[in-house]
């Protein structure tokens, strides 16, 4: 497997008796970008960061995190040495206060940062002497924020790291992880919600079912996926559209809807070929991706 990604799977499978979490898992995350990993809820993402870390073993299948074996128990401790992990649970020890966790995680690492664990305190208005126990959801997210930025690692693996948290925070956050990128630290984080996919990552990896549905630049979507939409006096003809680029046709009411990834000129010229009265191009959103990808995977 390539030096280039810090992560990298081939066929990566999870079974739960019957239950396939992830089937045959083929991803790759580039070495220094912002990589969002986006899929419903059960869509198998916790499991695959799970099999990353180490933390559930695969059923089949192999990957690699920064160039070491994930199903080899010496080179995935040796990875996690460069990683710096925020799960989905948010888990902290309950009896120990926020500057007692604080304190005690700084002593593992020594990439941490104190500077940028002040600051984050201040930030994020997090009470030092309250005990972990005490804290809101929100507040429990900041503290695993706080413990996963205030290192400079080499990967950052962040599984839904806006739960619980309120819009100004999330800003915060979205703010946070482009810092880190800017630093060289490579981000990949899963999450379901699409809105902060697409202002933060430079790639999109969308699972669905266990399986990856599809893999894109967020540049290349903004700059080339387009929805062509044809209005006509009538029912609308049967145009044939079966050319290179086409991604989806679809009727609704008296217009036809061309979703294509490339190629738009000549679905355009095809279109007023049809005598449309009109025709609108506009550029196709993630959410309106995600929704055809995830429903083509059904």
């Amino acid at each position: 497997m390539g030096d280039d990604y810090a992560i990298e799977t081939a066929n990566l499978t999870r079974r739960y008796g019957h239950v396939e979490a992830v089937r045959g898992l083929n991803l790759k995350v580039s070495r220094g970008r912002v990589t969002g990993f986006l899929g419903r809820n059960g869509a198998g993402k916790s499991t695959t960061v799970r099999m990353l870390l180490g933390m559930t073993r695969p059923s089949e299948g192999n990957g690699t995190v920064l160039g070491h074996r994930i199903a080899d128990e010496r080179e995935n401790r040796e990875a996690r040495r460069h990683i710096a992990y925020v799960g989905e649970d948010k888990q902290l020890y309950g009896y120990m206060t926020v500057q007692e966790l604080i304190r005690f995680t700084a002593w593992f690492y020594p990439d941490w940062r104190p500077e940028t664990a002040r600051r984050l305190q201040r930030q994020y208005e997090l009470p030092e002497k309250r005990k972990a126990c005490d804290l809101s959801k929100g507040m429990r997210t900041k503290v695993a924020l706080l413990l996963a930025f205030a290192r400079r690692p080499e990967l950052l693996i962040l599984d839904e790291p806006s739960d619980g948290l309120d819009p100004v925070s999330i800003e915060e956050l979205l703010r946070t992880m482009g810092a880190a990128a800017e630093e060289g630290t490579t981000v990949f984080f899963s999450s379901h919600q699409i809105a902060e996919v697409e202002r933060i990552a430079d790639r999109v990896c969308i699972i669905d079912r266990g399986k990856l549905a599809a893999d894109l630049s967020l540049d290349e979507m903004r700059q080339d996926y387009r929805q062509v939409t044809l209005g006509f006096a009538g029912t609308p003809p049967d145009g044939d559209f079966e050319m290179q680029g086409v991604r989806q046709v679809r009727t609704s009411g008296r217009q036809l809807v061309v979703r294509v990834n490339r190629n738009t000129d000549a679905v355009v010229e095809r279109a007023r070929a049809l005598d449309a009265v009109s025709v609108d191009v506009e550029p196709l959103t993630l959410r309106e991706l995600f929704l055809e990808t995830v429903g083509e995977a059904q």
